[in-house]
């Protein structure tokens, strides 16, 4: 790869594809690899790269490093349209690519600002390690809010485990996507020879080592344990449609449900592929039986075809009837943007236009609360945030999910490692039930107490010790969202593009 103090001189041609490489590398730093220090190190090379670039050239180092990140990155949705969407192969990769250069554009904007503040304030070494912090927490909730937002693999998700790790429950993911563009920025300046930075760049690096050992991180207190039963019924997703097998993978179900020992069984997204509605009043007894003594929370789809279909979980048992609908759908695979209907429909994909859910409480059971997730709602703390603080909080997070869609290598690991996010963020466990993984426990410091293997059926029987308590994370998202971040980045951008000339010669 080209070394960042190579990069003053490098030819664009060579440059660009210096960034793609790195952009590559950048994808095996989030799981199942772990490697946080790689997601600092590829953009450490971004931020050499484009350190000296004008505006034009950054771009397009923004763009190249953001094409290798997530195409390599979300290449696993070409499974989803290709191999049970009948697109041919080519297309679908092709459409691949078109989100991932879609999604770079966004990284291309904030280094093509960055040379250009640069070019305009000429701020000192120290400024400009700021300033590219600043520009990398813009592009990244950018790209969380954008359209409804798509943050799949997020830089901070590398940090789940690592020196940044604890910054968690205080700053959330994307305040660790800026201090980890920090750190990258510093690392990018130490590199560089014609730039006299060490002090600054190692003043910032000990700084951030120093407070992964000194921040509080105990914010919350035990509530108990509950039993849980979540299951994995490992349905592949071309048989979960298909009329001729519906019936047996729903006996199938009936028989995991009925052989669960937990105070709550929880099932995947959609296990029950047609909505409530359709069902044989006989089958619906059957799992009513089955859930006399504790309740059943059932994946399937409420509404009507006038209303709209939910994607839902719907509760069975003595308590109070529950249902859950989910608000944060799918761009594509749950909602169809405006003018790619005839996109959508060449994948043929049942229930490809759903209905929004309404809010919801959480769900008490056990002395224990409850709050469900369906799928993609785990990437978007900002949204359920409210749950978690104040009379009637959630002490459990729980995530339902059918991955089949997208095959087991990458998708799995990826879409776990957001649930461990949260579940440092908030410091609540998380329990997931999926269809083919990854079912697990995750406990409120984020470690896995139980799992089971993935595309294998089963029921995962454990025990979750739920947590109440506010991070300042949760406190201060609850009270502002996302705004902080957002007027840090631009107070940071502004600071520094009139970074005084004092300044920058004592740096």
């Amino acid at each position: 790869m080209l070394m960042p103090h190579d990069s003053l001189k490098a030819a664009p041609r060579v440059a660009f594809f210096a960034a793609l490489v790195a952009g590559g590398l950048h994808t095996a730093a989030f799981a199942p690899f772990d490697a946080w220090w790689l997601q600092i190190l590829a953009l450490a090379s971004l931020a050499g790269l484009g350190w000296a670039a004008e505006p034009r050239r950054a771009a397009l180092l923004g763009f190249g490093f953001g094409l290798g990140w997530l195409s390599s990155g979300l290449w696993w949705l070409h499974i989803s349209m290709h191999q049970f969407g009948g697109i041919p192969w080519l297309l679908a990769a092709l459409a691949v690519l078109l989100l991932a250069a879609f999604l770079s554009s966004y990284y291309a904007a904030m280094l093509a600002l960055w040379a250009a503040l640069r070019q305009r304030a000429q701020p000192g070494p120290a400024a400009q390690v700021l300033m590219f912090a600043a520009i990398w927490l813009l592009a990244e909730l950018l790209r969380a809010t954008v359209f409804g937002g798509f943050p799949w693999i997020a830089s901070g998700y590398a940090h789940t485990v690592g020196p940044l790790a604890p910054w968690a429950p205080w700053v959330g993911i994307y305040g660790i996507s800026a201090l980890a563009a920090l750190a990258a920025a510093a690392l990018a300046a130490l590199a560089l020879p014609a730039v006299r930075a060490w002090r600054p760049a190692a003043g910032v690096l000990l700084v951030l080592a120093l407070a992964a050992l000194l921040l509080p991180q105990d914010f919350t207190r035990s509530t108990g344990f509950l039993k849980v039963s979540l299951l994995q019924p490992n349905v592949p997703q071309d048989q979960k449609f298909d009329r001729e097998r519906i019936d047996g993978n729903l006996e199938q179900l009936a028989q995991l449900i009925e052989s669960a020992r937990g105070q709550l069984v929880l099932t995947p997204e959609s296990v029950v592929p047609v909505p409530m509605a359709y069902l044989d009043p006989q089958y619906l007894s059957r799992l009513q039986a089955a859930s006399l003594d504790r309740p059943l929370l059932l994946g399937s789809f409420l509404g009507d075809e006038q209303d709209g279909f939910v994607n839902s979980l719907q509760s069975f048992g003595r308590l109070p009837s529950y249902s859950y609908g989910k608000r944060h759908l799918l761009p594509f695979g749950e909602f169809i943007p405006p003018g790619f209907h005839w996109f959508v429909r060449l994948m043929g994909i049942p229930m490809d236009d759903q209905a929004r859910g309404q809010h919801q409480r959480a769900f008490a059971v056990a002395d224990q609360r409850l709050r469900p997730l369906i799928c993609y709602e785990d990437l978007f703390g900002e949204d359920f945030v409210e749950s978690v603080r104040g009379p009637g909080a959630a002490t459990v997070l729980a995530n339902v999910s059918n991955l089949a869609w997208f095959g087991t290598v990458m998708v799995l690991d990826q879409h776990l490692q957001f649930s461990r996010m949260r579940a440092l963020e908030f410091q609540r466990p998380f329990i997931r039930s999926t269809n083919t993984g990854a079912t697990v426990v995750l406990d409120h410091r984020a470690e896995r107490t139980a799992q089971l293997p993935p595309a294998q059926a089963g029921v995962l029987e454990a025990e979750v010790e739920g947590q109440l308590g506010d991070t300042p994370y949760a406190r201060w998202l609850h009270a502002l969202g996302l705004w902080p971040l957002w007027a840090l980045a631009m107070l940071l951008l502004a600071a520094c593009a009139g970074w005084p000339r004092a300044a920058r010669r004592a740096s």
